[in-house]
């Protein structure tokens, strides 16, 4: 799906980032099977950028391949909040992976904060970037001792944190913590410019270019796309999931997070990040997009595909007009992230696979942070240097005992939709009964359809079957795509992949 200035987008609704942005412009690939890559990556959001953009710098010939445009995914839909903290506390990662391992995840959140300040320094990238303070607020008992936790956690770890007397809400609250030298910026603004820094050191970009195939052999890696191969040393899936069936299939689950942005009446903004303890909780910033002063309200996170979008929506605008004097909502979207079993990302060598094809998932909602110390870990693996988090991120760690009953739950959940989307879709509504601009899950002449019917009433028929592990697929009705409630893929109305891990689209039906 595109805008009408050319920067792609997996869905149906723009957002704030995408609004009057000009696509940048990538190097036109010549495809010469003769070239060999130190590292091909596979992603053109913060994490593959940033990669390729330090091991460009390191003296490594590598080309970047992006299935649609750069900052196409969830770099282009995250509400690109820069915090100390993550949504794992370091109280729960201490509990997992002990008190080193906390540590090391501190370390982490915190130099991957520095390397965007850093970056944005070094390469000059006007993308609206400010020091802003961080509050997190309670409102009952139960989140007051939940505070509690987090404060002391964060203590521990040596990350600057104090009680509030004061919090720039109208939500009423009990206590609330203020972590100072946060951060926030325009992720594509930032994206774009180390996309011209990567351009300018003499990286290649290919746009438009999905890998569907890699064979590897004799320590050479062929990846194959649509009238393209590329050979490489080395392969990074930067692709926010890897492609295909994958152990990471089993440890993360897909969610979406909805967002909107609001011009208030009052023209009082808050000047800080603030984040409720709610579950799934709300977020509050303040942005200034084409000369606009907006307020961005972010929350009512569901797995992927379980829950309605429109209600989630709806609910949101609810929520906003309860505590805010609201004059119009200017941009409204949704954007996916993996949630890890264990707290932690997976970064690294990828399980199953050749030696020397790595990747990077499991983000949680703090991939501003863990995108880019993941792009630097996996730039250290691939030029064969120390890296500090390497052991800890490691996909191949060992699992803690903590995580073992989120895994059980989630995929559970992966296994109830396999096999219940079978027995009990048994659809009555004929086709005739889908309005236009809705799509639905239907059966007609005992063959299950997943049929959208445009505005011109024209039907668009495809297999319900996700390509990638057979789940049933769900009509997503505030981004007009189909969505899988089992591992997070989804694809648009014609059944083009629009996010992975599914590589193949789901085949047309016609007649």
């Amino acid at each position: 799906m595109t805008t009408a200035n050319n920067i792609q987008r997996d869905g149906e609704n723009e957002s704030a980032w995408q609004a009057g942005l000009n696509a940048s412009i990538s190097k036109v690939y010549d495809n010469k099977a003769d070239i060999l890559y130190d590292c091909l990556i596979v992603g053109g959001g913060i994490t593959g950028l940033t990669a390729a953009l330090l091991l460009q710098n390191a003296g490594k010939k590598t080309i970047i391949a992006e299935a649609h445009s750069v900052g196409f995914g969830t770099t282009g839909g995250t509400s690109a909040h820069i915090n100390t903290f993550a949504d794992t506390t370091y109280k729960q990662a201490e509990s997992a992976f002990g008190e080193e391992g906390a540590q090391l995840f501190a370390d982490a959140i915190n130099e991957g904060f520095a390397l965007i300040k850093s970056n944005i320094d070094d390469y000059r990238i006007d993308c609206d970037y400010e020091s802003k303070p961080g509050y997190i607020y309670a409102e009952d008992e139960k989140q007051d001792q939940q505070l509690d936790e987090i404060y002391e956690g964060s203590l521990k770890v040596g990350i600057a944190v104090q009680y509030a007397e004061q919090v720039p809400t109208p939500v009423p609250y009990t206590r609330a913590l203020q972590f100072d030298g946060q951060a926030q910026f325009h992720p594509l603004k930032y994206l774009q410019g180390l996309q011209k820094a990567y351009l300018a050191a003499g990286g290649i970009i290919m746009e438009n270019t999905k890998i569907e195939k890699l064979d590897s052999g004799d320590g050479i890696h062929v990846a194959e796309a649509a009238g393209v191969s590329v050979r490489a040393k080395k392969v990074i899936y930067a692709t926010h999931m890897p492609p295909n069936i994958n152990v990471f299939n089993f440890e993360c689950a897909p969610y979406r997070s909805y967002v909107m942005a609001v011009k208030l009446k009052s023209g009082k903004y808050p000047d800080a990040l603030i984040y409720d303890m709610q579950d799934p909780y709300h977020y509050v910033r303040t942005h200034t997009i084409e000369g606009q002063q907006l307020l961005l309200v972010g929350g009512l996170d569901h797995k992927t595909a379980h829950e309605d979008p429109e209600k989630a929506f709806a609910d949101l605008e609810k929520y906003i007009r309860k505590y805010y004097q609201v004059s119009s909502v200017k941009y409204q979207w949704s954007s996916q992230y993996y949630i890890p079993v264990d707290g932690l990302p997976y970064v690294g060598q990828m399980p199953f696979a050749a030696d020397g094809v790595y990747c990077a998932t499991g983000y949680n909602g703090n991939g501003m942070m863990l995108g880019s110390v993941s792009a630097k870990i996996l730039s250290d693996l691939v030029l064969g240097k120390a890296n500090a988090y390497a052991d800890l991120f490691s996909p191949s760690r060992l699992k803690p005992i903590d995580g073992f009953s989120e895994f059980v739950k989630e995929n559970a959940d992966v296994a109830y939709h396999f096999v219940a989307d079978r027995i009990n879709i048994h659809e009555t509504d004929s086709l005739q009964r889908i309005k236009p601009g809705t799509g639905k899950v239907v059966e007609v002449d005992g063959e299950k359809i997943a049929a959208y019917r445009d505005e011109d009433g024209v039907i668009h028929a495809l297999s319900p079957v996700c390509t990638h592990a057979k789940c049933i697929v769900n009509w997503n009705s505030s981004e007009k795509t189909w969505d899988c409630p089992c591992h997070g893929a989804r694809y648009d109305i014609d059944g083009t992949v629009l996010t992975g891990p599914a590589t193949k689209g789901l085949p047309k039906i016609t007649g």
